[in-house]
């Protein structure tokens, strides 16, 4: 692939913040960006081009996205997988439609992880109460039952403790009737992330680990450096890489691990996009994560993701976002909010990075 010429279009499936920045980083690159989102005024659209409001599996939609578009990607990994097949036939979509077969539902996810020698929690398939209560013995009667698809941020999740005496029957109904998963529960030191990123070239780059805390589910602060071994960072680093190279992946990617107290990594799970725990690379890098993810998929060479800061990057959940004058009177933060217009609990307003140190 050819490096996009200066003004080409960028496509961006979803307008929600990841796009949005996405958008910001492609315009500095000389792009243009159109967003596919059906939700008017998103955060995105605030930033790029131009907008096509429809539903993302919408035929005519998704016809005039690849017409308009020089290359197509998307912020979310939700995104229909038909969709991204349907843009695939004459658009260029990165990352590639099988990074999203991969992503999407939990099952396939850490059975993928898993053959190509990535370890992960121990997981069952849960389809009805008598396969959970065979799946929870195998667990000594403990594990976090999951749907298999579209759960984000805590949600579409429940907890299960050996000798809890909780009622299993109608438990599978409770979560939907959807398909599920069980996962094992682990015993951690800490969460970390890692952000790489793969070029059409095959070049590979990654960013430093985060270490992450959460709050209700959802991203509360991500720390860099993490208090982890070079050792484990390495790991980290090779995992994704194995990843990205096994996928024949083009963008930016994020995952998710537990460190076990012997610094050895169990994977939990891996999101084709860019990534809340990366945020703190627009200030603490000279190349974002939302810049190496423009780079990588108009063909450029991607960037140096060496840190020049050590850093806190946290969200603004909610009414946090009313920080907003006391965060801007403090020296040594960049802040960064995203435009939208209400701030309901549980949803993410911005997000600050405190740069603590130059490496």
């Amino acid at each position: 692939m050819k490096p996009l010429p200066l003004g080409a279009t960028i496509g961006i499936v979803g307008g929600g913040q990841l796009g949005r920045m996405l958008a910001m980083a492609a315009a500095r690159l000389g792009y243009r960006t159109i967003v596919l989102e059906p939700q008017a005024d998103c955060p995105a659209a605030q930033a790029a081009n131009g907008q096509i409001v429809a539903a993302y599996d919408s035929p005519d939609a998704l016809a005039e996205l690849a017409r308009r578009s020089a290359v197509v990607t998307y912020e979310f990994e939700n995104v229909p997988v038909e969709a991204a097949a349907t843009l695939a036939a004459s658009v260029p979509v990165f990352p590639p439609p099988r990074a999203l077969e991969a992503a999407q539902d939990r099952l396939v996810e850490k059975t993928f992880l898993n053959g190509i020698g990535i370890a992960t929690a121990g997981f069952r398939p849960v389809d009805d109460d008598a396969q959970l209560v065979e799946a929870l013995a195998v667990f000594d009667g403990a594990g976090i039952l999951k749907t298999r698809r579209l759960g984000y941020d805590g949600k579409g999740q429940r907890l299960f403790l050996a000798g809890d005496g909780q009622v299993l029957s109608g438990a599978v109904a409770a979560m939907g009737g959807v398909p599920l998963i069980l996962e094992s529960l682990v015993t951690f030191t800490r969460e970390i992330s890692i952000i790489a990123a793969r070029g059409f070239d095959g070049a590979l780059a990654a960013y430093d680990p985060a270490e992450n805390v959460h709050r209700d589910g959802i991203l509360h602060r991500s720390t860099v450096p993490a208090g982890i071994s070079p050792d484990t960072a390495d790991a980290a680093r090779e995992a994704a890489f194995a990843i990205l190279t096994a996928l024949d992946y083009v963008g930016v990617i994020g995952v998710e691990f537990f460190v076990l107290a012997d610094g050895s990594l169990l994977a939990n799970e891996i999101a084709p996009r860019v990534h809340n725990s990366g945020h703190w690379t627009e200030a603490a890098c000279a190349i974002s994560q939302f810049e190496q993810h423009i780079r990588a998929v108009a063909g450029l060479p991607l960037g140096d993701a060496r840190r020049h800061s050590d850093c806190e990057m946290e969200n603004l959940i909610g009414d946090e976002v009313l920080r907003t004058p006391e965060l801007l009177a403090e020296p040594g933060l960049v802040l960064h909010l995203y435009g939208k217009a209400e701030a309901r609990p549980g949803r993410k307003m911005g997000h600050f990075t405190r740069l603590t140190g130059c490496v």
